[in-house]
């Protein structure tokens, strides 16, 4: 399906030389990191061999988007996939980038034998819940997260 205003799009694995795109994309979000901090993780994402990261490439070889999804296995349900984060850039939100990558990650737990594919999304992110339902993802429960540094 083509959208209004659709930008040019192409999906593929991220690559190293991503890593300062993807950071600027993370500060979108919220999560400010510089290139040399992203560099470091991307290239131990880009290692792991239960995951994979994906890039929407905008008309100018742009990183516009990203999605990192991994898995591992659990002992209490099937084999599941997880999104681990998604953004795509505030200029090229509801276009269909945020679908497309989605679909990507899901193609690609389907290949890695995962039973379905589950994300976790702040409360306060309401238009990505609505975009989340509409590509059929189900609202199954809510609950608090906790963390401990170390």
């Amino acid at each position: 399906m083509t959208r209004k205003n659709a930008p040019a799009l192409r999906i593929r694995r991220a690559r190293a030389g991503d890593a300062s795109g993807i950071a600027v994309l993370c500060g979108q979000l919220g999560y400010p990191v510089s290139a040399a901090q992203m560099t470091a993780r991307l290239r131990q994402v880009l290692r792991q061999k239960n995951g994979a990261c994906f890039v929407a490439e905008g008309r100018g070889r742009d990183v516009i988007g990203w999605v990192h999804v991994s898995f591992r296995p659990l002992l209490e349900v099937d084999q599941r996939a997880e999104i681990d984060g998604i953004i795509v850039a505030e200029n090229a939100r509801s276009t269909g980038v945020g679908a497309r990558l989605l679909a990507e990650a899901e193609k690609w737990a389907r290949h890695m034998h995962c039973k379905g594919v589950s994300l976790r999304s702040n409360v306060i992110r309401e238009k990505a819940h609505e975009f989340y339902l509409h590509q059929g993802y189900e609202h199954y429960k809510t609950q608090k997260a906790f963390r401990k540094a170390l």
